[in-house]
């Protein structure tokens, strides 16, 4: 290519170096490490008898008398009523609305789906779980006008509401989409002409400030995280960007009440409230809340465990309590993917991807490696349930972190294994809730 045509090429190429966004600091949400988990990533295969039987005791011990149940509680929400009964969806697509239907379930049972805050959607992929956040929430503005309108005798009062400046009243809602990859086929584009406060970022979890993000600068709304699907380390990366980002406000200060979904927010003059953590141990850390308003709560749908990494997992320290380390976690993530591998079909030609992936639907999960979903120490009617405890004891990891941050937080699974393998559904609000 000749010299001149170069230069204007690189102008508009896409696959330029593209200037770093104002709220982009590297590794700020990665974490620290204690212990060389690169010394023991080796393949389950290459284990030894006894070694694989050392690990097994290891387990059983860590999760003898755990308080971290499952539950199962499948909710759905009404606003997705007529997408589950179309018969021009096809089984994918059912899949996946009967999983954002729980999920927005659960948010409005914990009181999280509302107005007067701003929901961070990470690892959103399309932005079909935000999309769906506001029709349910564009639908209860509706009805609610509706009953207005009907119970209303005044003359002057009806047309008011009738002609009521949309803008102004979706100025208490934000919806912030976090997503990596570049992404084709976006709801969020279907919005932007509505008034409706979409904005997406193209920017990795684990390099997200956001403290320094315009939209939640403008106006210091408080905060609800979601994600269907955050793969592997993603969601320890998304925890840490909610609850840890510098530049935190004052944990001082007396925690906002949880709002019900009807109850817009009060921004607070100059700062906003953080929420003191439940304890000072190691890893606590500030109250949670960001320059852009206080955490009100989330609900994330876990995944593909056998892709975390010790560097980035938010429950060191409660690995560490129970004698544990990033050896065993390595070797416990392996072995999760043994909850699932017998029962989903295997892709022979996958490529490995990045463990900290942020977005997998049941047809995009990475698959285990051949070595690790077989072992010749554990019988095949064993191994789904060692894999399950493995899940387990990496999301009481999680719990327990959310603990020392001040949030109460459960486990739950929020679909049945039909619908998705991989159906577990965290949801936290603060404790003082």
């Amino acid at each position: 290519m000749a010299e001149d045509k170069l230069h204007k090429h690189l102008k508009k190429c896409n696959s330029r170096e593209k200037p770093k966004p104002v709220y982009f600091v590297e590794n700020i949400n990665a974490g620290s490490a204690d212990g060389d988990e690169t010394l023991h990533q080796g393949s389950l295969s290459e284990r030894s008898r006894s070694e694989v039987e050392s690990l097994l005791d290891k387990l059983k011990t860590a999760v003898e008398g755990l308080q971290c149940d499952l539950e199962d509680r499948v909710l759905s929400h009404l606003v997705l009523h007529d997408e589950l009964n179309n018969p021009k969806n096809g089984d994918s697509a059912h899949k996946h609305l009967k999983q954002q239907s729980s999920i927005l379930g659960h948010l409005e049972e914990l009181g999280l789906l509302g107005r007067g805050r701003c929901f961070v959607e990470f690892g959103a992929g399309r932005g079909k779980l935000s999309h769906w956040i506001h029709e349910a929430l564009k639908t209860r503005d509706e009805l609610k006008t509706r009953d207005e309108l009907k119970t209303c005798d005044e003359p002057k009062i009806r047309d008011e509401l009738k002609t009521c400046d949309e803008p102004k009243i979706r100025d208490d809602l934000q919806l912030l989409l976090v997503e990596r990859c570049s992404t084709r086929f976006k709801v969020d584009g279907k919005h932007q002409e509505d008034g409706v406060p979409f904005e997406r970022l193209q920017v990795d979890i684990q390099h997200l400030d956001l403290s320094k993000v315009p939209l939640l600068r403008q106006r210091s709304l408080p905060l609800v995280g979601v994600g269907k699907h955050l793969c592997g380390a993603a969601t320890d990366l998304a925890l840490r960007c909610l609850l840890e980002t510098p530049g935190l406000v004052d944990a001082t200060e007396p925690p906002q009440k949880r709002l019900k979904p009807s109850e817009p927010a009060e921004p607070r003059a100059g700062v906003d409230p953080g929420i003191a953590p439940a304890d000072s141990g190691p890893g606590s850390g500030p109250g949670p809340g960001t320059g852009s308003g206080s955490v009100l709560g989330l609900a994330v749908a876990l995944c593909c465990h056998h892709r975390c990494e010790w560097r980035h997992y938010v429950g060191q320290q409660f690995f560490q309590q129970r004698g544990l380390g990033a050896a065993e976690f390595s070797a416990f993530c392996r072995m999760s993917s043994w909850a699932t591998c017998g029962l989903r079909p295997t892709n022979q030609d996958h490529t490995l991807q990045d463990p900290t992936s942020q977005r997998g639907d049941d047809d995009e999960h990475e698959p285990a490696e051949e070595t690790d979903a077989d072992n010749r120490f554990v019988a095949a009617a064993d191994r789904q349930q060692v894999g399950r405890l493995c899940k387990l004891l990496i999301d009481c990891g999680r719990r327990h972190y959310l603990k020392t941050k001040g949030f109460s937080s459960k486990l739950s699974r929020y679909v049945s294994t039909d619908v998705t393998l991989e159906n577990v559904l965290l949801t936290a609000v603060p404790s003082s809730c």
